[in-house]
């Protein structure tokens, strides 16, 4: 039962780091690439782009919410079954990085889809159009350093994971002195 909960552990934390480091270095770059701008056209480009990235982004922003769940509820299988307390820094980026997930999901998706319907819709003051774009640029900025942050901190977390700290509970012989 012990290396089960340590495999699914390893496996939540090795699909989280995998879908964050693909997401960020090889769909997101896709969506802004002049690949893409020659698919769409110059004409539909930016908006089309952006509102397919938005797409992707709401699906993507599903599945660092289930991994932080998998990693609560496995933080608190481990306390149950092992009766072992995670450290400190464990819990510490745990929680770190469920708060991103949820900003990012709830918080960030949601107004850049916003603010590129704005700053390209037809309707929207020419002033609206510019301050939405200035917001857009602002946010995504912020959800990119989200996902910096998110990647070292998942990196820490699954060397963590991967290298447990030594049990102190018993102690070899070699270090007793007299």
């Amino acid at each position: 039962m012990i290396a089960l909960l340590r495999f699914i552990g390893l496996l939540n934390t090795g699909v989280w780091l995998g879908a964050c480091v693909l997401f960020t270095f090889g769909i997101r770059p896709a969506i802004s690439s002049a690949t893409m701008q020659e698919l769409l056209g110059a004409r539909n480009f930016p908006f089309f782009s952006e509102a397919i990235g938005e797409v992707m982004l709401r699906n993507y922003g599903r599945l660092p919410l289930v991994c932080a769940v998998v990693a609560v509820l496995h933080v608190l299988g481990e306390r149950l079954y092992l009766g072992k307390s995670a450290g400190r820094l464990r819990l510490s980026l745990l929680t770190g990085l469920c708060a991103l997930a949820v900003l990012a999901s709830v918080w960030f998706v949601p107004r850049l889809g916003e603010w590129n319907r704005t700053r390209y819709g037809v309707n929207a003051a020419r002033g609206e159009r510019q301050a939405a774009a200035e917001s857009f640029d602002l946010w995504r900025r912020r959800l990119q350093l989200s996902d910096l942050l998110a990647l070292g901190g998942l990196g820490i977390y699954l060397w963590r994971m991967a290298n447990p700290p030594e049990p102190t509970r018993f102690l070899g012989s070699g270090q007793f002195r007299s």
